[in-house]
């Protein structure tokens, strides 16, 4: 699962990634190019298409009849794989293992950004940038590294003509996206959250990735095992978390580790820059673990949950192994925003655009916002959003208002959020309501615009009848003011879980 210091492999199956379309797979099934395991081969072994082989590989390519087609032998083999952990991609592996006269002569892995869940159809179609490129040997796992990374949810694999490629390994830094966390604790260690392996004392069977693997270990293998130890002390291991946050549940899990799981547990929290510089603090006081069993450990434990940790330190004593460890928490809203930031910062422009008009529907002020990437901060993305909200013109005024709902009519999205107070009005206010509203597009030709978000139905429709009383000029810079104020908590609010 690792790759080079803080690198995972975003495209494995094991962390969701998944192949959605390829061009061809009459040989071999397109889905081994994301498999966990690496590579194997058994001689000899024959199905009804030929050599079983544990990769993807396609037909050779040959001209049809009446000219260019399909197969056209001049064309390219393609698969397109869908990362389980989009993010920005450093390093490719493209793997021929075992493919040794059937292999392409050359690959090119091409990237894309989609929000969503878009369909294979959708994904397959592009526009696609280009990554990388190398010429393709037999039977060798050729390593790639990115002159220029990108951020990426779905790479493609163009094999030139044809043949067979083992497993592609797309390395790279996660990129979470905070806006799922809303409501809701996250495991801060988990790799779709950024977590990460930073050093261990020992990876003599397997590796420490795997404790941050989603889902449970299908066996022993599948977790972290270290030697004996014959000259004393512990072993242990260091986990990165995505975000800086507070931990409030701990799951150590020895599934699998019978007569080779650890005596005790212990946990530190080790604070870097993104927890003030907290040092080194106990989390979890030593404690006893079992064999074969799934450990939560809380407040009642010993756990301080009052601690701001962006690094753990995992110690088992005296040394073996477990299989999964899990961090429950909270991050800190400053390190949720950092984190949100820097996908914002990596998105391709069209995409950072679509995520801006979400909260405000002027097109070319979310451009302008957008070309100004990247921002030092989250202060600094809404300071750039204000100003430029404050400097539309009428064009760009009007688009924004109508992106903007009547006040008491939400049609979904955040503004029946921000209008939840209009709930609280009775019948005679929400008449009063709609009349006010009508009243005010006839005097001022669009929607009554206010920052509803945390305001009672009262005193929306207070604040209805005192700027009827406006002149134009004073309650367009009054819009101004409002639709500046809505945007800012609408883009805060984006990356506040």
């Amino acid at each position: 699962m690792s790759g080079s210091g803080a690198w995972v492999d975003l495209a494995v199956r094991a962390a969701g990634g998944g192949v959605v379309a390829a061009s061809d797979e009459t040989f071999a099934e397109k889905e081994n190019l994301v498999t966990t395991a690496a590579p194997t081969h058994a001689a000899h072994t024959f199905g009804h298409k030929g050599q079983i082989y544990d990769g993807w590989e396609t037909r050779r390519r040959r001209a049809v009849p009446d000219g260019p087609g399909p197969m056209d032998p001049a064309g390219d083999d393609w698969a397109v794989i869908r990362l389980g952990l989009p993010g920005i991609v450093h390093r490719v592996v493209v793997d021929t293992a075992f493919f040794d006269g059937n292999h392409p002569v050359s690959a090119e892995v091409d990237v894309r950004w989609i929000e969503g869940h878009p369909s294979p159809a959708e994904v397959v179609d592009g526009p696609w940038e280009p990554l990388c490129g190398t010429p393709l040997q037999g039977d060798t796992a050729h390593t790639v590294e990115v002159e220029h990374p990108r951020a990426a949810t779905h790479v493609r694999l163009r094999i030139h003509p044809d043949g067979g490629v083992a497993r592609l390994r797309v390395l790279g830094e996660v990129l979470p996206d905070v806006r799922r966390w809303r409501g809701i604790g996250v495991d801060l260690a988990s790799l779709a959250a950024g977590g990460r392996v930073l050093d261990a004392s020992n990876r003599h069977y397997s590796p420490p990735e795997n404790l941050l693997l989603p889902g449970t270990a299908g066996h022993m293998g599948d977790g972290w095992e270290t030697r004996r130890r014959r000259e004393g002390g512990f072993d242990w291991v260091d986990v990165a978390l995505g975000v800086a946050g507070r931990v409030h549940q701990v799951v150590v899990d020895t599934t699998h580790f019978v007569g080779n799981a650890p005596g005790t547990v212990r946990l530190v929290g080790l604070g870097g820059p993104g927890a003030g510089g907290l040092g080194e603090v106990e989390l979890l006081p030593e404690t006893p673990v079992q064999p074969d069993a799934e450990h939560w450990f809380g407040v009642p434990d010993g756990l301080d949950d009052g601690l701001v940790v962006d690094r753990v330190r995992v110690e088992v004593r005296p040394d073996g192994g477990f299989a999964r460890l899990r961090l429950f928490g909270r991050p800190t809203p400053e390190a949720a925003a950092a984190a949100g930031l820097r996908r914002f910062h990596a998105m391709p422009s069209v995409v950072a655009e679509q995520v801006l008009l979400g909260c405000c529907s002027a097109p070319d002020w979310a451009a302008a916002v957008v070309a100004g990437r990247p921002y030092a901060d989250l202060d600094a993305l809404v300071a750039a959003a204000t100003a430029g909200i404050l400097a539309l013109d009428e064009k760009g005024l009007a688009a924004a208002l109508a992106g903007h709902a009547r006040v008491g009519a939400p049609e979904g999205g955040p503004g029946a959020r921000e209008q939840a107070g209009v709930a609280g009005l009775d019948e005679a206010g929400l008449r009063a309501l709609t009349e006010g509203n009508r009243a005010y597009e006839e005097r001022f030709g669009h929607v009554y615009l206010v920052r509803a978000a945390g305001r009672s139905g009262e005193e929306l429709l207070a604040l209805l009848e005192d700027r009827l009383r406006h002149d134009p000029e004073i309650e367009a810079e009054v819009v101004r003011a409002q639709l500046a104020e809505i945007t800012a908590l609408r883009i805060e609010g984006l990356w506040t879980p």
